[in-house]
């Protein structure tokens, strides 16, 4: 006996060769009806007898597309229409429901060899198939259908159309599928002259890196800028005409192997690189490149090819690593239209290359690390966004901002969590003109209409102003109840936890700035079971570039006015007049705001040890403190806890060891160990006071490896079951999501 079922596919299911998969297993199994996109998922009617359809609906899961992601499966009954074949249909918009939108995917390794044997495609560098290519940065709208991508202005040749309506061919419904004949172009613009010939292009680009130039080039999601990774001069030149001092550049390697030959690279590292999302990965440098591509740092940002061009010019260079930064000017946007790159790239580079696709979406790079042995997601963009985040709770409606730096905002639809491509820090007119694009783009394409907007308690933040202008009913959520919630929401928790939020700053509920939190919370609220002990600020946010600022104010805390006299370097070196208007500054109370960050404790520590007094680049004083930090070495300082936590003791126990002239490497690992006991002593003190035993980690400062290691692998050991950010960044990147879900949350309990 035959029967009939309709099957409901509803995830990452357009855009990954997925109705062609469907189409070949059905052949497979005897399968008779139809398999339809629609922008709520894919929906198949299938006919046949049980045997066969069990077996039909096993393989979706067990044998799809590896870029898709299968959300949910549903299973019904159908009426028999006995179909004499099977076959895929027209693409229909049914309602206001749909399916996730595919990541910008790397080139596969098939359409590389195409690229050596395709008449059509020989040397073609924007060759694509269903299985790879660019999706999110091109599309517009949904269903995800040519005409409602960059690509349309493109009309298909004779032979790309066959392979498009092949059912059987691998770029069957591809929508960026092109060749030669049909498809974009690339230009490379120097000076006045403009190089139209591919072979020619590939030829001067590659000279003029191999010449130490400097070369923009249009990428994925935006415009990027080159140089020989190997070439001090060149390296340095970028710098100096990128305005860019301190912040360590990004590398592309040839290869996997090549990439071993300049880092040290672990199973879970190569493993990231390798995938098909081919984000940056922190791993760890040999020297052998030029020294200021990293800058003193014992790291390196590495990424492996993933556009066709990438491979083409690596052919054609004897350099075997290349700098592959974002294409903008200091903090604003990476730039992604042709005219303003000429305009603007101009000034740091000495070639521009560009294509004319439009790039509708603007992503750059992912960057990731992994912390034992687990991939985590630094900055969330290309290749990852916008796939959802999966949730328990109804977030329909709700949109949540995010914070001020490192902004993502996040839109609710039904229980997932779409969460925008990194849009950057909301400082200046540029990133928050990309911000309210972005928005507007995510609230017409996902089809969400807003009914509540969620923002940071900070009333300045530029996210909380947007959010309350949009004239929805808006809430406020305390930054680092967000920081836990997020991290709860990512793993699906709903329920009291010890949350421990360690970053640099975010406002309190007491409107101090807070930042080495140890709260009691749920998805609804939260108590503060401790935090670290205030210190004054002088200067308010200067010292997030002035650390030696939070250095004097800490030390003066620990020794008084007799902090002057200490015989170590940073006093020695010090502008005493200077000092001395500090100390005043924090006795008068003059803008100087009391914190009690994380982020804060390490700066002063990083400016007492005369690490880093002043910073080129956000975070830089913490990440050049645990540069230093001997690993194997578990001596530590004492410090004292309860309702609040002092480092007093740290503190004096460190100007001992300088005076002492300890090893700075030895006195950073000290340092770095006692902050991972103080998390450890104050988890456990609050576990027996509430029996809890499920920590949620969250913040910036959980970025540092060094910290996040020891302290997960210290918890566990102790019988916690611990919990961390994966998916999304642990800093204020991942924010957005914790804001929604207290939303939604809140909500659901009818406390709006």
């Amino acid at each position: 006996m035959k029967s009939a079922i309709k099957v409901k596919v509803r995830g990452l299911v357009q855009g990954v060769g997925f109705r062609p998969f469907i189409y070949r297993i059905a052949h497979e199994h005897k399968i008779r009806g139809w398999v339809e996109n629609r922008n709520d998922g894919v929906i198949i009617h299938a006919e046949s007898q049980k045997i066969f359809l069990d077996k039909f609906v096993k393989s979706i899961t067990e044998k799809a597309p590896l870029a898709s992601n299968i959300f949910d499966i549903e299973v019904i009954p159908a009426v028999m229409e006995n179909f004499e074949d099977f076959q895929i249909i027209k693409s229909e918009s049914t309602s206001d429901k749909i399916t996730d939108i595919s990541p910008d995917i790397s080139v596969c390794d098939a359409c590389l060899e195409d690229m050596k044997n395709q008449a059509h495609r020989i040397d073609y560098p924007f060759i694509n198939c269903t299985n790879c290519g660019p999706r999110f940065s091109i599309i517009k709208d949904l269903p995800y259908d040519r005409d409602k991508t960059t690509m349309d202005p493109f009309k298909l040749c004779e032979t790309c159309s066959s392979e498009y309506k092949d059912v059987l061919d691998r770029r069957f419904h591809a929508q960026p599928v092109a060749c030669k004949n049909c498809g974009p172009q690339y230009e490379l613009v120097i000076g006045e002259q403009r190089i139209t010939e591919f072979g020619e292009i590939l030829n001067r680009s590659s000279d003029l890196i191999k010449d130490g130039k400097i070369i923009a080039i249009k990428g994925v999601g935006g415009f990027q800028i080159a140089c020989d990774a190997t070439n001090e001069i060149a390296v340095k030149n970028l710098r100096t005409k990128k305005l860019r001092e301190g912040k360590p550049f990004a590398v592309m390697f040839r290869d996997v192997d090549v990439l071993q030959e300049y880092t040290t690279l672990f199973p879970q590292e190569k493993k990231s690189l390798e995938t098909w999302r081919r984000p940056i990965v922190i791993v760890q440098d040999k020297g052998k490149l030029a020294p200021s591509v990293s800058v003193g740092f014992k790291t390196v940002g590495a990424m492996l090819p993933y556009m066709p061009f990438h491979f083409q010019l690596f052919e054609k260079l004897d350099i075997s690593a290349i700098v592959l930064t974002s294409g903008n000017i200091s903090d604003e946007p990476i730039v992604i239209d042709n005219h303003k790159a000429e305009s603007i790239l101009t000034k740091i580079a000495d070639a521009i290359l560009i294509y004319n696709r439009e790039i509708h979406n603007r992503t750059d790079d992912s960057v990731a690390i992994s912390i034992n042995e687990t991939e985590r997601i630094i900055r969330r963009s290309r290749g990852y966004s916008p796939e959802p985040i999966n949730l328990k709770l109804n977030v329909d409606g709700i949109v949540a901002t995010g914070a001020e730096l490192v902004n993502c905002f996040a839109i609710g639809k039904g229980k997932q969590a779409i969460l925008s491509q990194h849009i950057g820090d909301l400082k200046n007119l540029e990133t928050l003109e990309f911000y309210e694009e972005s928005y507007h783009r995510f609230i017409s394409i996902f089809r969400v209409k807003p009914e509540l907007m969620v923002h940071d308690l900070h009333p300045d933040y530029l996210s909380t102003r947007f959010a309350n202008d949009l004239q929805f009913p808006a809430i406020a959520v305390q930054h680092h109840h967000a920081h836990i919630a997020s991290c709860m929401a990512e793993h699906n928790l709903d329920e009291k936890v010890i949350g421990i939020s360690m970053d640099g700053t975010g406002l309190g509920t007491d409107g101090n700035i807070w930042g080495g939190e140890f709260l009691i919370a749920d998805l609804n609220d939260f108590t503060r079971f401790s935090h670290f002990e205030y210190l004054p600020l002088p200067g308010g946010d200067r010292v997030t570039k002035e650390p030696w600022r939070t250095g004097i104010s800490l030390l003066y805390k620990v020794f008084d006015s007799e902090f002057l006299s200490l015989p170590i370097p940073f006093i020695n070196e010090m502008d005493k007049e200077k000092a001395n208007w500090i100390v005043q500054a924090i006795e008068k109370k003059i803008n100087s705001p009391l914190s009690s960050s994380a982020g804060r404790l390490f700066d002063a520590v990083s400016a007492i040890l005369n690490i880093c007094t002043k910073t080129k680049f956000h975070a830089e004083a913490p990440m050049r403190l645990e540069s230093i930090a001997h690993p194997g070495f578990e001596a530590a300082y004492p410090f004292d806890f309860g309702e609040v936590i002092s480092f007093k003791p740290t503190i004096e126990s460190i100007v001992t060891d300088i005076m002492d002239k300890e090893d700075p490497g030895l006195i950073s690992a000290k340092f770095h160990n006692t902050f991972i006991n103080t998390i450890f002593a104050v988890a456990n003190q609050a576990r027996k006071e509430t029996t809890l035993n499920k920590v949620v980690l969250s913040g910036g400062t959980f970025q540092n490896k060094y910290i996040s290691s020891r302290v997960e692998r210290k918890l566990m050991r102790d019988g916690f079951e611990v919990f961390y950010q994966r998916k999304l960044p642990a800093n204020d990147g991942g924010i957005a999501l914790g804001q929604l879900v207290i939303g939604a949350k809140r909500r659901e309990l009818g406390l709006l």
